[in-house]
């Protein structure tokens, strides 16, 4: 006798599906676990935003840090900022300083990070070291050695430059005239900040396939080619990645500028963005005005990360 097997018998193959709800649960986990950073972030930081746009719209001195009310003034704060010559002229100090220090830190950092791929294991792990202690050292206490050494009647740099023949520098003030003061802080920016530009482009060229440039030796092309048409394309996002952030830390710098004037003068022509509204807040008990300026920088930075952020994902969508 045959046994058949009608289609109501037959056992389908056809996996069981889970009900809608379940499915959602399960998707909405991730999302639950993402609340309590969300909601942290929001306080830790949207909040001081938010205090400080409303604060900027208000005439806020010292006699409303004890509980008078602050008088709202609307758009006057930005008004007399936009009509402020002086505020014009730290924005554009403020920029130039940014820019050439953020640029100089790329190029030696990018010099260095090229320079440990093609050295031995000894010199590279002692350069290594060398940049991660300079990169790792408090900054109060790095300011104190680098004012130290361009001191105008102890300092080790007037010494040294006071040995050239032809050269005078028998208590030279640096931070005295403008000029020499921001060179004197673009080096310390710059040292300090070097490191962490250095590590980060030499993580970026260890991905950089060897079996490229060696076909690229073999082609004719010297070093130089080879860093300028294939390492540098190749680790381009890397590069933009760390200017930006470069450009960011640069033009909100503050205990640099701000130990540097201790030591030298504290005129406005010293002035960067963050002594600027250190000195409108904490100086003259102008916080309106102080959440002001700092409102227009939060303004510029968004506008410079804005600028990468969209060449990037081009480049993605490239």
């Amino acid at each position: 006798m045959t046994a058949t097997i009608t289609g109501n018998d037959r056992v389908s193959s056809a996996p069981t599906e889970r009900p809608a709800g379940s499915r959602k649960r399960r998707i909405s986990v991730p999302h639950l676990l993402l609340i309590p950073a969300i909601v942290i972030l929001l306080v830790g930081m949207g909040y001081p935003l938010v205090w400080q746009f409303v604060t900027s719209l208000q005439e806020y001195g010292i006699q409303q840090q004890f509980g008078k009310p602050a008088p709202f003034v609307g758009l006057d704060n930005y008004i007399a900022l936009a009509t402020d010559p002086t505020m014009w002229q730290v924005v554009g100090r403020s920029l130039v300083f940014c820019f050439v220090t953020a640029a100089v830190t790329v190029a030696v950092g990018v010099l260095l990070a090229v320079l440990m791929t093609v050295v031995g294991r000894v010199v590279r792990l002692t350069l290594q070291i060398s940049l991660l202690l300079a990169w790792a050292m408090p900054v109060v206490a790095a300011m104190t050695v680098w004012i130290w050494l361009f001191d105008r009647r102890r300092g080790v740099v007037n010494y040294l430059l006071d040995m050239i023949p032809g050269v005078d520098m028998n208590r030279f003030s640096w931070l005295s005239n403008p000029l020499t003061f921001f060179i004197v802080a673009s080096v310390i920016v710059v040292w300090m900040s070097v490191p962490f530009v250095a590590f980060s482009v030499y993580a970026g060229l260890t991905q950089v396939s060897d079996e490229v440039l060696e076909a690229a030796q073999l082609d004719g092309a010297n070093g130089a080619k080879r860093l300028r048409w294939i390492i540098l394309p190749m680790i381009r996002p890397v590069l933009m990645i760390v200017l930006l952030l470069q450009l960011i830390w640069d033009l909100r710098v503050f205990t640099q500028i701000t130990m540097l004037q201790d030591a030298g003068s504290k005129a406005g022509d010293f002035d960067l963005l963050g002594t600027y509204i250190y000195k409108l807040g904490a100086g003259s008990q102008d916080f309106g005005m102080a959440s002001a300026v700092s409102i227009f920088v939060l303004a510029l930075t968004l506008a410079i990360s804005w600028f990468y952020v969209r060449s990037l994902l081009k480049e993605d969508q490239s």
